[in-house]
């Protein structure tokens, strides 16, 4: 019989309170999930005209799918910009140039500190003033998005890179590599193994946050099912709001699937000793060591 080292194998008393606390779970839930469907019937949710639209091809073609492609559309500028910002800045997080380190740091640790809709909000009512008159919508999204999530993945960045074992490092720089090459061909691909979990995480959030295009009227997949579909389709809100639900989670499960694929796949190509970095939540900086970088 196999043990862990932070649990014991369940003896049979434990088995047995295991196996009530699931069956007692499963009913709880059941019961949940019951009295949500009969409360949704006793209102007429359920009924076959209040459905009917989204039976209806139209009502895919004119609100649903443009709202998806604005959606995936705000997503994908937001997670390349943000990839883009969050390896800079991590990098830069690692310059042995102290006044590198320090502006990167300030930028870094402000920007995770604003909240995103408010940062949203910010960028949207500025634009017009810099830029002039115009729909700036989707700019204001990206670039709320790229900040925010792009200085989380700042973190990951510097996390993943610190955690490589020093002798990595030190034996790269003993064979007569430059710090860039060190980084390159050493650091990068060791790290970015240990930052795929923590780096998808970050992006199933980013994909979420585009919901928040709602409020500055962006034309994404939550304003066409919450706005536009409940205004044609009088009483769909509910049946809007579900299948909405339904396409989001379909979208991030898809991501992480993709995700772990790829991760699967780097660690066969690259074996690294180091362990999966765990996406910053705070303010403050994760527990990491290591040598810097240029």
């Amino acid at each position: 019989m196999s043990t862990n080292v932070l649990f014991d194998a369940p003896g049979p008393r434990g088995k047995l309170r295991n196996a009530v606390l699931t069956v007692l779970s499963v009913v709880v839930l059941a019961a949940a999930v019951y009295y949500v469907y009969a409360r949704f019937d006793a209102k007429g949710q359920w009924d076959g005209e209040i459905w009917k639209p989204f039976l209806d091809a139209s009502t895919w073609t004119e609100y649903i799918i443009p709202g998806l492609l604005g959606t995936l559309k705000a997503a994908g500028l937001g997670a390349i910009c943000a990839l883009i910002f969050g390896a800079v800045f991590g990098l830069a997080r690692l310059s042995d140039h102290r006044w590198l380190r320090v502006v990167a740091g300030a930028i870094v640790e402000t920007f995770r500190a604003i909240p995103l809709l408010l940062l949203i909000f910010f960028l949207f009512y500025l634009a017009p003033s810099v830029f002039g008159g115009g729909d700036y919508s989707l700019v204001a999204l990206v670039a709320g998005l790229t900040l925010y999530n792009g200085s989380v993945l700042a973190e990951v960045v510097r996390a993943g890179i610190r955690a490589v074992p020093p002798g990595q490092a030190e034996a790269a720089q003993a064979i007569g590599l430059r710090k860039s090459q060190v980084m390159r061909l050493v650091l990068l691909p060791q790290g970015v193994t240990a930052m795929m979990p923590a780096i998808v995480s970050q992006l199933v959030v980013l994909l979420k946050d585009t919901a928040l295009g709602y409020i500055i009227a962006y034309v994404d997949l939550l304003n066409m099912g919450f706005k536009l579909i409940p205004a044609v389709y009088f009483g769909s809100l509910i049946p809007a709001a579900i299948v909405i639900g339904v396409i989001y989670v379909g979208l991030n499960m898809s991501l992480s699937a993709l995700a772990n694929w790829l991760e699967r796949r780097t660690r066969r190509s690259h074996r690294t000793a180091v362990q999966p970095i765990i996406p910053p939540g705070g303010v403050g900086e994760p527990e990491a060591t290591g040598a810097g970088v240029v």
